[in-house]
């Protein structure tokens, strides 16, 4: 059977799937593993039992994005040990290169998830990714600040509604800028 990655479909970036293609990008490993390494590397970013991470894998398995070799055991299931392949090794650099979404849950999920894979390759490039995030959330400020300003006084609610978003990213520019410092320090 052929495998067309081509036609997957279109997962969040908020699936702890890519921290599973990024541990398999570190190492080869069997889906209990994978599943060790999610919960005791990222387990207060993830929340992922492991019935869910094995449903993942299976279907990243489906969809070409990793191979599975089994190894036979006594008296028990087949072991299948998993790596990345090629089309999942792309998608795994494109997700890792990209800015997540101006939004408090997409920061603390799937930025902190992508740090955490830049950090352990290079903690120059964690760094430089952490600087432009900072900028995408400071052009979004200045896009919702203008919205703001806009906005009539007579619209209290909507009004009271930018006023929170506005101070959520400006809170998260400030913890980011603070993630920017112990990691220097931590280079």
């Amino acid at each position: 059977m052929t495998k067309n990655p081509v036609t997957y479909r279109r997962t969040s970036g908020l699936s702890p799937e890519f921290a599973l293609l990024g541990f398999l990008n570190q190492s080869s490993a069997h889906g209990y593993e994978l599943h060790q390494k999610l919960t005791g590397e990222l387990g207060e970013i993830w929340h992922c039992s492991q019935s869910q991470t094995y449903n993942i894998l299976t279907r990243l398995e489906a969809q070409g994005f990793i191979d599975g070799t089994p190894h036979p055991q006594e008296k028990r299931p087949d072991k299948r040990e998993l790596r990345l392949s090629a089309a999942g090794y792309e998608r795994f650099e494109t997700w890792l290169h990209a800015l997540s979404p101006s939004s408090v849950r997409a920061i603390r999920i799937e930025f902190m998830t992508r740090l955490y894979f830049l950090y352990s390759r290079s903690p120059a490039e964690a760094l430089l990714a952490i600087g432009a995030q900072i900028e995408a959330l400071q052009n979004h400020l200045t896009t919702l600040t203008h919205k703001m300003a806009a906005l009539p006084e007579v619209q209290m609610f909507n009004r009271m509604g930018m006023s929170l978003r506005i101070r959520q990213l400006e809170t998260l520019v400030g913890w980011l800028d603070e993630c920017k410092n112990i990691l220097s320090v931590h280079s």
